[in-house]
């Protein structure tokens, strides 16, 4: 209570030292006292009796100690009124009835409204509410067009400024529109929209007409003399994107376009995220649905441990994390220039919440025994693999190294430390493995689900004792040796093709084209699935918050996408035309790779979740760690012996569906 107090005080204290509260608060005074002699002078035509204009004078004192303090107490001299917004005006309307309510009922008290007329409190309340809004859109539209802000950099003049037709009218449009018209700094001038919806053709958005159909675009552009065409519609599927990056092609304009909802982190749309058109925005992806509250309960205050923290994937989920306002966030990669970046982007961008960089690689046991140690995570998503998969081919050894048995001891780490939840990220690959890496990967959603509580047997890696020598063992080490349960939640995330990742070929494309081509595909038939780092890392997180232990989620991917399709739509994104200027050339399939990938394999048990963009496997035969650690034991000889016969045969063993070229 005391502390409030202060505060008010405090608060006093500033608009007391602040000339123009005094301006305002002078203002407002006036107003009132000009709002109660317009009701006078309505109500009696402008020529009050004497008897009800002595009446009006003796209220005057009474009506400002009412609303004045009315006006405080709901914040009004708070504001910054030069941004003024439709809530403050309706917090003016709130203030305003009650205020009138308050007088009333002080009036009806008193002497129950002998020698007054009702209709004159009714009109000074209407009165009040339009001259004290008025007054702030006032002080608005004054700082926008007269204000000093505007003054430090030149205005642009109309010749200057492009102008520019927007493809959609909605409420994206709205923004957009609202930020061009109030900053007189804008390059551009809005001289139309066009949308597919006929209802809202002729009619104005922000005084900017509705011209007509997308399809007639080629038109509107002649009939506005168009010079920028910016898409701000967010299209539901690809067919619908496709249509519209096809007419703004005909044109010949340069077109942009806002970035989809899954991008803006924080819900808001500016001319600051104006950028060209690519070619995540054909996919046509819907915006994912997240249940906000489950997965806050599970990261938020939580320490996060990220391994590839700046991959692709990794780094995408460092900022959706941000989102839920973690404890702490540790940063693991073994590539420094990654993991510089990503710390950089977070210190820098996001000085909140508290970061960690860790430079170095999960089968390092010493190091990861002293980060789980000293930072505690209770989250662990592991994205950290290598996914090339000729590179992988021709290095089986690293798969096994890194993919297999790094992630055996993170999940181990995780057991022994007591780690709330581990989210594996695992790729399509995986399903009926036709090289190294997907291979590799499998056997990692195996050893998720044999890690998982109602699987384990207690089984551990005979390295963990060496790291032991010299320290306490952990927790779990310490409980009696027949007890093979723990606590940690262990899930897998299986999915497709991320765009732009490092072993996308969306950049490699990018750089065939802008050197003039060839742009080259391994087979015409060949199709992958893809979708977005940002939706990506939004569905981990979202299946994160799902499992109960030993579940693979699977992401619906939609319709899978022809490469060779995709190399001519980039081509024609970039300005360039597939049939006469740039070549696509057809190089064979590379070494381990498929025609068609899947995300399911025949007879998995794959059954729908209550997310409409998440399937589940849940783990059905019990697979025990010591059955597989077997296996994992000949494989690491295999890997430090540089076997690749060894290891591929292995695999095999391991991963029946497997079917392992040895000629590579």
């Amino acid at each position: 209570m005391l502390y409030k107090l202060h505060t008010q005080l405090q608060l006093l204290k500033n608009l007391a030292r602040n000339y123009k509260f005094w301006i305002i608060f002078g203002t407002d005074i006036l107003l009132l006292i000009a709002a109660l002699y317009g009701a006078y002078a309505i109500r009696f035509e402008f020529s009050p009796p004497p008897l009800f204009a002595q009446q009006r004078h003796a209220l005057i004192p009474f009506v400002l100690c009412i609303k004045i303090p009315s006006f405080y107490l709901f914040g009004l001299y708070r504001g910054m009124w030069r941004f003024t917004t439709l809530s403050d005006i309706i917090n003016i309307l709130i203030v305003s009835l009650f205020s009138s309510s308050l007088l009333l009922s002080c009036i009806l008290l008193s002497n129950r409204f002998a020698g007054f007329s009702r209709s004159i409190f009714i009109l000074d309340c209407l009165l009040t509410f339009c001259l004290i809004a008025g007054h702030r859109m006032a002080i608005r539209y004054y700082y926008q067009h007269f204000g000093k802000g505007n003054d430090l950099l030149p205005t642009l003049s109309l010749q200057e400024k492009k102008r520019l037709l927007l493809v959609g009218a909605d409420d994206a449009a709205e923004k957009v529109l609202r930020e061009i018209l109030d900053n007189s700094q804008s390059p551009f001038i809005p001289v139309g929209l066009v949308d597919d919806d006929p209802k809202k053709f002729g009619m104005k958005l922000h005084n900017v007409p509705v011209l007509g159909q997308i399809t007639e675009l080629q038109q509107h552009v002649l009939r506005t003399g168009a010079q920028e065409i910016l898409i701000t519609t967010m299209a539901g599927n690809r067919r619908q994107m496709r249509r519209i990056v096809a007419q703004c092609q005909q044109t010949h304009l340069p077109f942009k376009v806002l970035p989809s909802m899954g991008e803006l982190i924080s819900g808001k749309v500016s001319l600051k995220t104006i950028r060209d058109i690519s070619y995540k925005d054909l996919l046509g992806r819907e915006e994912v649905r997240l249940e906000q509250e489950k997965i806050g309960e599970y990261l938020s205050g939580k320490s996060v441990l990220i391994t590839g923290a700046g991959g692709s994937i990794g780094s995408e989920l460092c900022r959706q994390i941000l989102r839920f306002t973690p404890g702490l966030i540790l940063l693991f990669d073994a590539s420094e220039e990654n993991l510089y970046n990503v710390q950089m982007e977070l210190r820098h961008e996001h000085e909140s919440v508290a970061t960690v960089a860790i430079l170095g690689k999960v089968q390092d046991l010493r190091l990861l025994d002293m980060v789980f140690r000293q930072h505690r995570p209770a989250v662990v998503f592991h994205t950290a693999a290598y996914k090339h998969v000729p590179l992988v081919e021709r290095n089986p050894w690293q798969a096994v190294d890194n993919n297999i048995l790094g992630t055996r001891l993170l999940m181990e780490a995780s057991i022994l430390h007591g780690v709330e939840r581990f989210v594996l990220v695992s790729t399509d690959k995986a399903v009926r493995p036709t090289n190294v890496m997907g291979a590799s990967k499998r056997v990692t959603e195996l050893l998720m689900q044999a890690y998982s509580a109602s699987c384990w047997d207690g089984t551990f890696s005979a390295d963990w004792q060496a790291v032991w020598i010299d320290k306490e063992p952990p927790p779990m080490v310490q409980q009696p040796a027949d007890a093979c349960s723990h606590a940690t939640r262990f899930m897998g995330v299986r999915f497709g093709n991320v765009l732009g990742s490092s072993g996308s070929v969306i950049p490699l494309f990018k750089r065939q084209i802008e050197k003039g081509g060839p742009v080259t595909v391994t087979h015409p038939e060949v199709t992958r699935y893809f979708m977005s780092a940002e939706e990506a890392a939004q569905l981990i997180l979202q299946s994160g918050s799902m499992g109960e232990g030993g579940e693979i989620f699977i992401l619906k991917m939609g319709d899978p996408v022809k490469i060779a399709d995709m190399a001519r739509e980039l081509i024609q994104l970039m300005g360039r035309d597939p049939d006469t200027e740039i070549e696509i050339r057809y190089i064979g399939l590379r070494a381990g790779e498929k025609l068609y990938e899947e995300l399911i394999t025949e007879g998995e048990g794959i059954i729908e979740t209550f997310h409409e963009k998440i399937m589940v496997l849940r783990g059905e035969k019990k697979i025990l760690a010591e059955q597989l650690n077997e296996h994992l034991n000949i494989l690491a000889r295999c890997a430090s012996q540089l076997d690749s016969k060894g290891i591929k045969g292995t695999l095999h063993g391991i991963v029946p569906e497997y079917q392992p070229d040895f000629t590579v």
